[in-house]
């Protein structure tokens, strides 16, 4: 029996999970949004407005797919460039919530209320993603005890491109140790401040590629509720299974496959362009997540696999 880390047995849709556009703080309008990122080969953009959910199910045809959404976010009362901050999304599960939720208002050190509230819009049916750690100045002992997030951000490509401080893999690793059950994803959250293509934009280096049965809002929200996505800032996975006590790794020319344990075992593959990797699995690794690195030094990542 196979146990799949991303199966690859459907449609493959390039989706952004953290937009900003005019009816916030970026930019280009949501019509604008679309149609640059359409021309780079994403078929979903979920519109993540600051403390906003306005839907634009008005974009939506046969090749592309708007997600409900907003960002929030939960701030240390200090000087803007040394506060700590919680930021998460909020994706609505439902096309007919167009409502923005509630939003947070508890204090910053209150993490049994910044829990409640993300159980309660879990509840409400929303998937939360809990954004940016590294730039939003976090530690382990910020994140250690935050629950019931559905997925974090592994790598934000705004971060990495305005302080080099949006890829968290430790994180992530971190975050699985002490929840067992959380996804990752790669985004852009872009603004798009500096201009399209430059060497300072925030779009187009972050993704997730989702494994769908149709671009329908509710086939590409079960693919995301049940894991059935990778993250990626370049690589493409085809797939990836445990059977027999091998690990199977299928995926675009790389030069480092890394499967990544519970403990600090790690077990990797060089070359100069490997497609296909296996690895002897001992029963004891907790959970496996893979990483596939390019010749540019870009990353895809799965989500983890409990062994």
């Amino acid at each position: 029996m196979k146990q799949y880390l991303y199966k690859g047995d459907k449609n493959a849709y390039k989706a952004n999970l953290h937009c900003h556009t005019t009816v916030s703080d970026g930019k280009y309008t949501p019509e604008q949004t679309k149609a640059m990122y359409q021309a780079e080969g994403y078929s979903i953009i979920a519109f993540t407005e600051h403390d906003a959910l306005v839907s634009q199910a008005c974009l939506n045809d046969d090749n592309f797919l708007a997600i409900n959404a907003c960002e929030v976010s939960v701030t240390q009362d200090i000087n803007y460039t040394r506060c700590k901050t919680y930021h998460l999304n909020l994706y609505a599960t439902d096309p007919n919530v167009t409502q923005t939720p509630p939003l947070p208002h508890m204090a910053y050190d209150d993490i049994d209320a910044i829990n409640q509230y993300i159980q309660n819009r879990t509840i409400e049916g929303f998937l939360v993603c809990y954004n940016h750690p590294y730039w939003s100045l976090q530690t382990y002992d910020d994140y250690e005890k935050l629950q019931g997030c559905w997925a974090m951000e592994i790598y934000n490509h705004s971060g990495e491109i305005e302080a080099y401080n949006g890829y968290n893999p430790q994180s992530y690793d971190e975050k699985l140790r002490t929840s067992n059950n959380i996804f990752c994803v790669s985004t852009d959250d872009n603004h798009n401040i500096h201009p399209l293509y430059s060497a300072n934009c925030d779009s187009f280096g972050g993704w997730v590629v989702v494994n769908s049965e149709s671009l329908q809002y509710q086939d590409v929200i079960t693919a995301l509720s049940d894991g059935d996505f990778y993250a990626s800032q370049g690589p493409e996975i085809y797939e990836v299974y445990v059977q027999d006590d091998k690990l199977i790794v299928k995926c675009s020319a790389v030069v480092l496959i890394a499967v990544y344990t519970q403990g600090r075992v790690c077990y990797t593959r060089k070359g100069a362009k490997l497609n296909h990797a296996e690895f002897d699995l001992t029963g004891h690794e907790g959970y496996v997540r893979v990483m596939c690195r390019d010749s540019h030094h870009k990353d895809a990542n799965t989500n983890a696999l409990w062994l």
